[in-house]
């Protein structure tokens, strides 16, 4: 059967968490020390989808993996700007799952008028048990650059690890953007871009 890429519901949430939960427990692509509730998980997942799309990857009625985007920074200024998650489970990982996830989810962003793509990922000095250079690999192959490196910045599994931003412009040579179609109010348009 097909991937089919969808936006993700509520009743996802159990399932996308099961998916999230090795990525905090065994590694160190998320920074997150504690497994979240699902109640704190399902309010996350509330809280981006009134602005931004929540996506998953879905195949023979399992979840594959999701992606989503969240605000870059807090400030009106940077509303052309998202910053990008992926996860995509373990055993789905380099098949291809995660740059379909990432194509639609460019998709939908374009046609709200986000410019700017973002992705902070975890990186370390010398590859280990927990982290791999894979994730800025992927982003690389995807059209994101390296634009900036901190060192030391995060602490996991008692080591220090570095963190690096990759960055993708959407519409590079924009003068005066339109303005942003928020989920919540765009939905309809927004969910037929798939």
């Amino acid at each position: 059967m097909d991937l089919l890429i969808r936006f993700a519901k509520m009743e996802d949430a159990e399932e996308l968490l099961a998916l999230y939960t090795p990525y905090v427990t065994d590694t160190v692509i998320t920074f997150e020390y504690e497994v979240p509730s699902l109640e704190e998980f399902k309010d996350r997942m509330r809280q981006t989808m009134k602005k931004y799309p929540y996506l998953v990857a879905e195949q023979n009625g399992e979840i594959l993996g999701y992606s989503c985007a969240g605000p870059f920074k807090g400030r009106a200024a940077y509303d052309w700007a998202v910053e990008t998650t992926i996860y995509i489970r373990k055993d789905r990982q380099k098949t291809g799952v995660g740059k379909k996830l990432y194509e639609a989810l460019e998709k939908v962003l374009h046609a709200q008028n986000i410019c700017n793509l973002y992705a902070c990922i975890g990186y370390p000095e010398v590859e280990d048990e927990y982290l791999t250079k894979n994730s800025a690999q992927f982003h690389a192959h995807l059209g994101y650059r390296m634009v900036g490196e901190f060192y030391h910045c995060g602490y996991k599994f008692d080591r220090w690890y570095n963190m690096v931003w990759m960055e993708k412009l959407l519409d590079p040579e924009i003068k005066h953007p339109k303005p942003i179609k928020w989920m919540e109010e765009n939905r309809e348009e927004l969910e037929a871009v798939l």
